[in-house]
């Protein structure tokens, strides 16, 4: 089946099709639940949550873009909701001038997609998030602030310190 044949009967309640889109996409969700969350059974929770809002608000998918894309975006939200939930940002620090890093060739160049991916695990879970938000999935330091209730100051340096973090540990690869 194409993925608009599996999205057709997924809005007919078949199980079969519904069954094939989650192997479809659930590896690549899972993945993206793992960005925001550091424990692979909370993000498996995600994964399974994310999936049934993906099945009970699939009328809602207009068809204007990827379907892929519209999906990340609910997982995303599940991501988010969870860490506002947990209050995980609780401990960040708005530091508004802090100064920008310069781009330059590092030891980032020779490392694999993989090893990268584990680097941003590790990262501490407020850092983890703005990292993700900013970095991979494109949102501006405004929308991140009214995402997760922060100021846009509080992106800004959260994402600063999370790109010092990850370069310090990436310099001793």
């Amino acid at each position: 089946m194409n993925e608009k044949q599996l999205i057709e009967g997924c809005l007919n309640g078949n199980r079969r099709s519904q069954e094939e889109l989650y192997n479809l996409y659930s590896r690549k969700m899972m993945g993206l639940c793992m960005r925001y969350v550091s424990n692979r059974e909370t993000a498996h929770d995600l994964l399974q949550d994310g999936f049934v809002k993906v099945f009970t608000s699939m009328h809602l998918y207009s068809n204007l873009g990827p379907f892929e894309a519209w999906m990340r975006m609910i997982f995303v939200n599940m991501a988010i909701e969870y860490i506002r939930k947990k209050d995980i940002l609780r401990d960040t620090i708005d530091l508004e001038n802090i100064q920008e890093l310069t781009e330059e060739e590092t030891a980032v160049s020779r490392l694999s997609a993989e090893t990268i991916m584990e680097y941003v695990q590790q990262l501490p879970s407020g850092f983890r998030t703005i990292f993700n938000l900013y970095a991979i999935e494109g949102y501006s330091h405004k929308e991140i602030g009214n995402k997760l209730n922060i100021s846009e100051g509080t992106s800004r340096s959260q994402y600063a310190r999370a790109r010092q973090w990850l370069q310090k540990r990436i310099e001793y690869v």
